[in-house]
């Protein structure tokens, strides 16, 4: 029995291989003839952003209102690590490890400390609020790291972007960026994949349902939120920092508030506990936000939260779930038993006609 489940968690993995190799095929040749590469590749890193809080929040059952602090603290890493460092290689690594590690040493004092949801997400909310407050307040020549000043609330412009490894005068800019962001996102959402069909993954899930039965088990269940937390958050870190190279400057506004509850609304609209959900409403959202962006009539905030209240009420498990229902209901299989019962009918009407 243990063979034989390994071998179909083998099998699904290789369709989800396969599968996320199409998306990104039709991401990289069909999309740019509808949407810009410039719009589409941060679109991507919105994505990769929803799906790391999808990951944390849809499958941890971990409610997190500080993914925009791992997010901005990837991308602060990485422009304070290119303009010392002067090549990206380096700086993109430490912007996914930087995130990874303060979120593992937050989820242990939280996890460890058994603290309840609530205070999980008012502990992580006041997180991003200390980050937002202390980097719109470091204006001063003071405040330096290296050669790189923070800037305070004028944010940090001027650094390295994305070159070839080895090679700095080598951009990596404009189409070739948007292949490299559309690449990345396919392999996190395979190793993301990957992960949930473990037995780590597995035991992630059977937390989120029910916690103290997992414990009695005999599963470390702390240990396991925490590395979960640290995953999400280096997903974050890598969203952050290919923001900073897309947007070549980093300022306080990717630790504010308001980027916090945008996560979350993505989420909440794609569909919890889905891969596919919070990468789908983040860039849904985000195309929407872009276009209303070129009006001034409505305010984009007040559409986002007409949104949110819309879903909760009508939708309330997302844009995917709901067409995943509705495909299953539409061409679905019938059950076996039901297809043979309407046969036997159908035999009986003929004999008694």
């Amino acid at each position: 029995q243990i063979l034989q489940g390994e071998a179909v968690m083998q099998g699904s993995l290789s369709k989800d291989a396969i599968t996320t190799i199409l998306v990104t095929a039709v991401l990289i040749w069909v999309m740019p003839l509808m949407i810009g590469t410039y719009t589409l590749t941060v679109l991507i890193v919105y994505g990769m952003l929803g799906l790391s809080l999808g990951l944390i929040w849809g499958f941890g059952g971990i409610l997190c209102f500080g993914q925009a602090a791992f997010f901005g603290l990837g991308a602060y890493t990485y422009a304070i690590a290119a303009i010392n460092v002067g090549e990206s290689t380096l700086p993109m690594i430490l912007a996914v490890m930087v995130p990874a590690v303060f979120a593992a040493l937050l989820g242990a004092m939280m996890f460890y400390g058994r603290l309840n949801d609530v205070y999980l997400g008012v502990i992580t909310l006041v997180v991003t609020l200390i980050l937002f407050k202390f980097i719109n307040s470091t204006a001063g020549p003071q405040y330096v790291i290296g050669t790189a000043r923070l800037g305070g609330f004028n944010g940090i412009p001027g650094f390295q972007t994305l070159n070839i490894p080895g090679r700095p005068d080598d951009y990596i800019w404009g189409d070739s960026y948007f292949y490299v962001c559309a690449v990345l996102l396919g392999a996190v959402y395979f190793l993301v994949s990957a992960l949930l069909r473990s037995s780590f993954g597995r035991v992630a899930v059977g937390i989120r349902e029910n916690e103290t039965r997992m414990s009695l088990m005999g599963y470390d269940v702390r240990i396991r939120k925490t590395v979960l937390f640290a995953a999400g958050a280096a997903i974050a870190g890598l969203a952050g920092a290919l923001f900073a190279n897309w947007a070549e400057i980093v300022t306080p506004s990717l630790f504010s508030l308001g980027q916090s509850a945008e996560i979350i609304i993505w989420c909440i609209v794609g569909g919890l506990g889905t891969r596919f959900g919070p990468v789908l409403g983040a860039a849904g959202l985000a195309y929407l936000k872009f276009l209303l962006g070129q009006q001034s009539v409505i305010d984009n905030t007040l559409i986002t939260g007409l949104i949110l209240v819309l879903f909760v009420l009508f939708l309330p498990k997302g844009v995917v779930p709901a067409l995943a229902g509705l495909w299953k209901v539409s061409f679905g299989r019938r059950p076996l038993g039901r297809i043979h019962q309407q046969r036997r009918m159908r035999n009986r009407e003929r004999q008694n006609g």
